[in-house]
């Protein structure tokens, strides 16, 4: 047990299968997260995200596979016996305990030496010396949050999973905490791996995003790189919003493949793209796309534009301005413009109105039925 808890290194799932029954949780999988890294485990209910993070954890036993820390085959023990500690979004603190004594319960139990003095080293860590006094039910959900952690932390363990952490927070203390964990995670280089369906959690804190979908893992890299260039339909929906339509390969240019869609031809980089014939699903961010009232003549190279078509729906977000423009042979596209102009053009539900994009902005994957 002794060699369990001190395993160190990168974390690995080997081919990794859990079943319930008939139903498979998550398929064949295999992950490694670098040590001291911040990994998250993004995906929709029911994709097997947090199934693989019982299993980590030593909650849920594999059907078959591997669970490993470094050279160290966790596989089959018991969750005290892992070097893993785990933070809930119940945040689960003891109502009765101090705020003190809440952090210094586990090396206590434990019989280490020193246990007052590890929590307060663990609550200063986490900017929470000043209230140690109290106790969780008089505290807010923020302030109980960084408890968890910090009684989390004071285990100094290989791994800590955060199991959706910041789903009780409002929406302003969510995007504080989501700096604070990252600052938390960089002060004490532990391998964080947080496990998530909001997308903007996901990419605002880890510098690894795993996209997890049935089971499995679509895609995995670094924040920017898949948002930017996603490599299936899936990816491309759940990372924000993307605006897709299907159409065929007609033919290359360069270094890029071209598609035609309603009798209007487009590029695609072929770097950009995971399918060279056949079908493609045609894909350009929101705030790629440009709106223009009138019908444009100063098209750079490689621009694309489609048009005229209506702008179906306006909203207005603080940042930016949202629009659905409705174009005859596509879907509903939808733009994104940051409101920076002092004097900005204003587009109202019913206008005409043309879209453009650089085609370098482009990304094509497979349309599902491909899949």
């Amino acid at each position: 047990m002794g060699e369990l808890r001190t395993a160190k290194g990168d974390l690995h799932l080997d081919r990794v299968t859990k079943r319930f029954g008939d139903f498979v949780a998550v398929d064949d999988l295999s992950l490694t997260v670098p040590r001291g890294s911040f990994f998250a485990l993004l995906g929709p209910s029911g994709c097997g995200k947090t199934t693989n993070l019982r299993m980590i954890a030593g909650l849920e036993q594999p059907t078959s596979g591997r669970v490993m820390i470094g050279d160290v085959d966790l596989t089959g023990s018991r969750p005290y016996q892992r070097p893993v500690n785990t933070v809930f979004q119940s945040y689960a603190l003891f109502p009765h305990l101090t705020v003190r004594e809440n952090v210094a319960f586990g090396p206590k139990r434990r019989g280490e030496s020193g246990a007052m003095a590890k929590a307060d080293e663990a609550l200063a860590l986490v900017q929470m010396s000043h209230l140690a006094g109290r106790k969780p039910p008089q505290m807010s959900g923020g302030q109980q949050q960084r408890v968890a952690v910090a009684r989390a932390l004071v285990n100094r363990p290989e791994v800590l999973l955060l199991d959706e952490p910041l789903g009780a927070l409002d929406l302003k203390l969510r995007r504080e905490m989501q700096v604070e964990l990252k600052r938390i995670q960089t002060s004490v280089g532990l391998t964080f791996i947080h496990v998530t369906h909001d997308q903007e959690e996901a990419m605002t804190m880890a510098d690894t995003v795993a996209v997890m979908n049935h089971g499995r893992i679509e895609q995995q890299g670094a924040p920017a790189e898949l948002y930017d260039l996603p490599r299936t339909r899936f990816v491309a929906r759940f990372l924000g919003q993307a605006n897709l339509f299907d159409a065929p390969i007609v033919g290359t240019d360069g270094d890029y493949l071209i598609v035609e869609n309603a009798g209007q031809r487009f590029g695609v980089k072929k770097s950009r793209s995971t399918v060279t014939s056949g079908t493609v699903s045609y894909g350009v961010r929101p705030e790629k796309l440009r709106l223009d009232e009138t019908e444009p003549t100063d098209l750079r190279p490689n621009e694309c534009l489609v048009g005229p078509g209506r702008v179906t729906d306006v909203s207005f977000t603080g940042v930016s301005t949202q629009y659905i423009v409705e174009v005859p042979g596509f879907p509903p596209a939808s733009v994104f413009e940051q409101n920076l102009d002092v004097d900005p053009i204003v587009t109202h539900v019913g206008d005409e109105v043309w879209l453009r994009w650089n085609a370098s902005h482009a990304f094509a994957v497979a349309p599902e039925e491909q899949k």
